[in-house]
Protein backbone atom coordinates (compact mmCIF):
# COMPACT_ATOMS: atom_id res chain seq x y z
CA UNK A 1 0.00 0.00 0.00
CA UNK A 2 1.20 3.55 -1.06
CA UNK A 3 1.83 5.57 2.19
CA UNK A 4 0.84 9.37 1.63
CA UNK A 5 1.86 12.14 3.57
CA UNK A 6 -0.15 15.38 3.92
CA UNK A 7 0.72 18.77 5.04
CA UNK A 8 -1.97 21.00 5.84
CA UNK A 9 -5.03 18.93 6.10
CA UNK A 10 -6.80 21.55 8.72
CA UNK A 11 -7.15 24.06 5.14
CA UNK A 12 -10.35 25.18 3.39
CA UNK A 13 -8.78 23.15 0.42
CA UNK A 14 -6.51 20.68 2.35
CA UNK A 15 -9.18 19.09 4.04
CA UNK A 16 -11.50 18.11 1.14
CA UNK A 17 -7.95 16.26 -0.38
CA UNK A 18 -7.00 14.60 2.41
CA UNK A 19 -10.24 13.20 3.27
CA UNK A 20 -10.13 11.92 -0.23
CA UNK A 21 -6.65 10.39 -0.45
CA UNK A 22 -8.06 8.36 2.74
CA UNK A 23 -10.95 6.91 1.65
CA UNK A 24 -9.43 6.15 -1.66
CA UNK A 25 -7.55 3.40 -0.03
CA UNK A 26 -4.02 4.84 0.64
CA UNK A 27 -2.32 4.64 3.64
CA UNK A 28 -2.83 8.51 4.66
CA UNK A 29 -0.30 10.13 7.50
CA UNK A 30 -0.05 14.20 8.38
CA UNK A 31 0.90 16.80 10.11
CA UNK A 32 -1.38 19.36 12.37
CA UNK A 33 -0.29 23.35 12.02
CA UNK A 34 -2.93 24.87 14.37
CA UNK A 35 -5.90 21.90 14.65
CA UNK A 36 -6.35 19.00 13.90
CA UNK A 37 -8.69 18.65 10.60
CA UNK A 38 -11.98 16.79 11.45
CA UNK A 39 -12.96 13.55 10.70
CA UNK A 40 -9.56 12.13 9.38
CA UNK A 41 -8.52 9.79 12.01
CA UNK A 42 -11.84 8.49 11.46
CA UNK A 43 -11.51 7.75 7.74
CA UNK A 44 -7.81 5.92 9.20
CA UNK A 45 -5.63 8.36 8.77
CA UNK A 46 -2.62 8.94 11.47
CA UNK A 47 -1.18 11.93 12.54
CA UNK A 48 2.67 12.14 13.12
CA UNK A 49 4.54 14.38 14.92
CA UNK A 50 7.05 16.28 12.06
CA UNK A 51 7.37 17.31 8.83
CA UNK A 52 10.80 15.08 8.96
CA UNK A 53 8.72 12.48 10.52
CA UNK A 54 6.40 12.15 7.03
CA UNK A 55 9.79 12.38 4.89
CA UNK A 56 11.10 9.64 6.34
CA UNK A 57 8.17 7.23 6.65
CA UNK A 58 5.67 8.59 3.27
CA UNK A 59 6.34 7.68 -0.29
CA UNK A 60 4.22 10.76 -1.20
CA UNK A 61 4.00 13.64 0.04
CA UNK A 62 1.41 16.19 -0.76
CA UNK A 63 1.60 19.96 0.74
CA UNK A 64 -1.35 22.11 0.66
CA UNK A 65 -0.01 25.31 2.24
CA UNK A 66 -0.28 29.42 1.58
CA UNK A 67 2.87 30.85 0.36
CA UNK A 68 6.19 30.22 -1.27
CA UNK A 69 8.08 30.94 1.68
CA UNK A 70 5.90 28.60 3.60
CA UNK A 71 6.63 25.33 1.28
CA UNK A 72 10.78 26.53 1.60
CA UNK A 73 10.57 26.73 5.04
CA UNK A 74 8.35 23.17 4.75
CA UNK A 75 10.83 21.44 2.49
CA UNK A 76 13.91 22.53 3.42
CA UNK A 77 13.64 23.80 7.22
CA UNK A 78 14.81 22.74 10.41
CA UNK A 79 12.93 19.65 10.73
CA UNK A 80 11.72 19.70 7.02
CA UNK A 81 10.77 17.36 4.76
CA UNK A 82 14.11 16.91 3.27
CA UNK A 83 15.52 16.35 6.90
CA UNK A 84 16.07 12.45 6.34
CA UNK A 85 14.00 11.50 3.40
CA UNK A 86 12.87 8.18 2.40
CA UNK A 87 14.04 6.66 -0.56
CA UNK A 88 12.08 7.01 -3.61
CA UNK A 89 10.05 9.81 -2.17
CA UNK A 90 7.95 12.44 -4.10
CA UNK A 91 7.34 15.67 -3.10
CA UNK A 92 3.92 17.06 -4.70
CA UNK A 93 3.56 21.01 -4.24
CA UNK A 94 -0.31 21.55 -4.59
CA UNK A 95 0.44 25.45 -3.38
CA UNK A 96 0.14 28.60 -5.62
CA UNK A 97 3.98 29.10 -5.53
CA UNK A 98 6.33 30.51 -7.82
CA UNK A 99 8.61 28.76 -10.80
CA UNK A 100 11.66 29.61 -9.54
CA UNK A 101 11.12 28.75 -5.77
CA UNK A 102 9.78 25.34 -7.50
CA UNK A 103 12.92 24.51 -9.88
CA UNK A 104 15.28 25.60 -6.74
CA UNK A 105 13.74 22.90 -4.34
CA UNK A 106 12.92 20.49 -7.10
CA UNK A 107 16.72 20.54 -7.60
CA UNK A 108 17.90 20.73 -3.91
CA UNK A 109 15.53 17.55 -3.57
CA UNK A 110 16.97 15.66 -6.61
CA UNK A 111 20.21 16.20 -4.73
CA UNK A 112 19.31 13.27 -2.17
CA UNK A 113 17.54 11.33 -4.25
CA UNK A 114 13.97 13.07 -4.02
CA UNK A 115 11.22 13.66 -6.71
CA UNK A 116 9.44 16.68 -6.86
CA UNK A 117 6.39 17.59 -8.73
CA UNK A 118 4.27 21.01 -8.68
CA UNK A 119 0.48 20.12 -9.06
CA UNK A 120 -1.60 23.56 -7.86
CA UNK A 121 -5.20 23.30 -7.77
CA UNK A 122 -8.08 25.71 -9.21
CA UNK A 123 -11.95 25.56 -8.07
CA UNK A 124 -13.03 25.72 -4.52
CA UNK A 125 -13.37 24.10 -1.45
CA UNK A 126 -16.67 22.84 -2.38
CA UNK A 127 -14.90 20.63 -5.38
CA UNK A 128 -12.29 19.53 -3.06
CA UNK A 129 -14.85 18.03 -0.65
CA UNK A 130 -16.21 16.19 -3.55
CA UNK A 131 -13.34 15.40 -4.63
CA UNK A 132 -13.73 16.99 -8.21
CA UNK A 133 -10.83 19.80 -8.38
CA UNK A 134 -8.42 20.78 -11.25
CA UNK A 135 -4.66 20.17 -11.21
CA UNK A 136 -1.82 21.50 -13.26
CA UNK A 137 0.52 18.89 -13.18
CA UNK A 138 4.37 19.92 -13.72
CA UNK A 139 6.18 16.71 -13.82
CA UNK A 140 7.98 14.38 -15.85
CA UNK A 141 6.69 11.40 -16.71
CA UNK A 142 7.52 8.77 -14.48
CA UNK A 143 7.47 11.34 -11.79
CA UNK A 144 3.88 11.40 -12.94
CA UNK A 145 2.58 8.14 -13.36
CA UNK A 146 3.57 7.61 -9.86
CA UNK A 147 1.58 10.24 -8.11
CA UNK A 148 -1.60 10.13 -10.40
CA UNK A 149 -3.34 7.74 -8.58
CA UNK A 150 -3.13 10.08 -5.67
CA UNK A 151 -4.44 13.08 -7.70
CA UNK A 152 -7.15 11.60 -8.95
CA UNK A 153 -8.15 10.67 -5.09
CA UNK A 154 -9.14 14.56 -5.11
CA UNK A 155 -9.46 15.77 -8.91
CA UNK A 156 -11.96 15.49 -11.44
CA UNK A 157 -9.55 16.45 -14.36
CA UNK A 158 -5.76 16.57 -14.33
CA UNK A 159 -3.85 18.86 -16.91
CA UNK A 160 -0.39 18.44 -17.81
CA UNK A 161 1.35 21.61 -17.99
CA UNK A 162 4.85 20.39 -18.70
CA UNK A 163 8.33 19.84 -16.73
CA UNK A 164 8.79 21.07 -12.79
CA UNK A 165 7.75 24.86 -12.64
CA UNK A 166 5.08 24.40 -15.16
CA UNK A 167 2.08 23.83 -13.36
CA UNK A 168 3.06 26.63 -11.07
CA UNK A 169 3.24 29.21 -14.24
CA UNK A 170 -0.28 28.54 -15.67
CA UNK A 171 -1.65 28.69 -12.38
CA UNK A 172 -0.35 32.09 -11.87
CA UNK A 173 -1.35 32.74 -15.26
CA UNK A 174 -4.82 31.65 -14.36
CA UNK A 175 -4.92 33.50 -11.18
CA UNK A 176 -3.85 36.89 -12.42
CA UNK A 177 -6.52 36.70 -15.57
CA UNK A 178 -9.32 35.97 -13.04
CA UNK A 179 -8.38 38.98 -10.82
CA UNK A 180 -7.58 40.81 -13.57
CA UNK A 181 -11.37 40.66 -14.38
CA UNK A 182 -12.21 40.37 -10.82
CA UNK A 183 -10.69 44.32 -9.95
CA UNK A 184 -12.13 45.84 -13.35
CA UNK A 185 -15.70 44.68 -12.38
CA UNK A 186 -15.16 46.33 -9.14
CA UNK A 187 -13.48 49.41 -10.23
CA UNK A 188 -16.38 49.79 -12.88
CA UNK A 189 -18.99 49.76 -10.34
CA UNK A 190 -17.49 52.59 -8.44
CA UNK A 191 -17.36 54.12 -11.58
CA UNK A 192 -21.25 53.66 -12.54
CA UNK A 193 -22.26 54.68 -8.88
CA UNK A 194 -20.28 58.04 -8.91
CA UNK A 195 -21.93 58.45 -12.74
CA UNK A 196 -25.22 58.05 -11.27
CA UNK A 197 -25.47 54.84 -13.07
CA UNK A 198 -27.17 51.42 -11.18
CA UNK A 199 -24.09 48.86 -11.87
CA UNK A 200 -26.81 46.41 -11.95
CA UNK A 201 -27.38 47.18 -15.37
CA UNK A 202 -23.90 46.81 -16.30
CA UNK A 203 -24.19 43.41 -15.27
CA UNK A 204 -26.92 42.40 -16.41
CA UNK A 205 -25.77 43.60 -20.05
CA UNK A 206 -22.07 41.50 -19.67
CA UNK A 207 -24.70 38.60 -19.05
CA UNK A 208 -26.33 38.95 -22.21
CA UNK A 209 -22.82 38.83 -24.19
CA UNK A 210 -19.31 37.08 -24.19
CA UNK A 211 -18.68 38.18 -20.10
CA UNK A 212 -21.76 35.85 -19.59
CA UNK A 213 -19.98 33.26 -17.08
CA UNK A 214 -19.71 32.52 -13.08
CA UNK A 215 -17.18 35.07 -11.97
CA UNK A 216 -19.97 37.54 -13.43
CA UNK A 217 -22.68 36.17 -11.25
CA UNK A 218 -20.42 35.89 -8.27
CA UNK A 219 -19.16 39.51 -8.64
CA UNK A 220 -23.20 40.62 -9.67
CA UNK A 221 -24.35 38.81 -6.08
CA UNK A 222 -22.06 40.93 -3.77
CA UNK A 223 -23.84 43.78 -5.11
CA UNK A 224 -26.51 42.78 -3.75
CA UNK A 225 -24.73 41.60 -0.56
CA UNK A 226 -23.73 38.39 -0.99
CA UNK A 227 -19.74 38.35 -0.71
CA UNK A 228 -19.29 34.36 0.28
CA UNK A 229 -19.80 33.11 -3.35
CA UNK A 230 -16.12 32.63 -3.37
CA UNK A 231 -14.03 31.28 -0.71
CA UNK A 232 -10.59 33.06 -1.06
CA UNK A 233 -8.72 35.95 0.48
CA UNK A 234 -8.42 39.10 -1.19
CA UNK A 235 -4.92 38.94 0.53
CA UNK A 236 -4.14 35.78 -1.00
CA UNK A 237 -5.10 37.13 -4.07
CA UNK A 238 -3.02 39.74 -3.83
CA UNK A 239 -0.31 37.24 -3.21
CA UNK A 240 -0.83 35.35 -5.97
CA UNK A 241 -0.41 38.43 -8.64
CA UNK A 242 2.65 39.49 -7.09
CA UNK A 243 3.92 36.08 -8.05
CA UNK A 244 2.38 36.85 -11.33
CA UNK A 245 4.31 40.22 -11.94
CA UNK A 246 7.74 38.59 -10.35
CA UNK A 247 7.09 35.81 -13.14
CA UNK A 248 6.80 38.21 -15.72
CA UNK A 249 9.69 40.22 -14.88
CA UNK A 250 11.98 36.97 -14.61
CA UNK A 251 10.66 36.38 -18.17
CA UNK A 252 11.45 39.68 -19.39
CA UNK A 253 7.36 40.50 -20.22
CA UNK A 254 6.60 43.93 -18.93
CA UNK A 255 3.21 43.32 -16.33
CA UNK A 256 1.61 46.71 -16.88
CA UNK A 257 -2.00 45.18 -16.53
CA UNK A 258 -0.44 42.68 -13.66
CA UNK A 259 0.84 46.00 -11.65
CA UNK A 260 -2.46 47.97 -12.41
CA UNK A 261 -4.10 44.79 -10.38
CA UNK A 262 -1.89 44.08 -7.76
CA UNK A 263 -2.23 48.53 -6.80
CA UNK A 264 -5.71 47.75 -6.61
CA UNK A 265 -5.80 44.39 -4.79
CA UNK A 266 -3.26 46.23 -2.42
CA UNK A 267 -5.27 49.27 -1.80
CA UNK A 268 -8.36 47.27 -0.85
CA UNK A 269 -6.05 44.91 1.61
CA UNK A 270 -5.00 48.59 3.25
CA UNK A 271 -8.62 49.24 3.65
CA UNK A 272 -9.16 46.38 6.25
CA UNK A 273 -10.87 43.62 3.61
CA UNK A 274 -7.01 41.83 3.34
CA UNK A 275 -9.19 38.54 5.38
CA UNK A 276 -12.56 39.18 3.33
CA UNK A 277 -13.14 37.02 0.47
CA UNK A 278 -12.33 38.10 -3.03
CA UNK A 279 -15.88 39.58 -3.64
CA UNK A 280 -15.13 42.02 -0.73
CA UNK A 281 -13.28 43.93 -3.49
CA UNK A 282 -16.64 45.79 -4.38
CA UNK A 283 -17.19 47.16 -1.12
CA UNK A 284 -13.12 48.03 -1.14
CA UNK A 285 -13.40 50.16 -4.20
CA UNK A 286 -16.85 51.87 -3.17
CA UNK A 287 -15.02 52.69 0.32
CA UNK A 288 -11.78 53.89 -1.47
CA UNK A 289 -13.87 56.54 -3.38
CA UNK A 290 -16.11 57.37 -0.69
CA UNK A 291 -19.21 56.13 -2.05
CA UNK A 292 -21.92 53.81 -0.74
CA UNK A 293 -21.40 49.91 -1.45
CA UNK A 294 -24.17 47.32 -0.47
CA UNK A 295 -23.86 47.72 3.40
CA UNK A 296 -24.53 51.41 3.05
Amino acid sequence: MTTVGFIGANGLMGHGMASNIARSGFDLLYTVHAHAPAGLDELGARRVDSNAELGARCDIVVLCITTAQDVQQTVTGPDGLLTRPREGLVIVDAATSEPAVTRELAAQAAALGVAYADAPLTRAPAEAEAGRLNTLVGADDEVFARIEPVLASYCENILRAGPVGAGHTIKLLNNFCLQAATTALAESFAVARAAGADPRTLVDVLGRGMFDNQLLAIMGAALDGDHERQQFALGNARKDVRYYTRLAGDVQVAPVVGDGVHEALSLACSAGYAERNVPWVTEAAARINGLPGSES
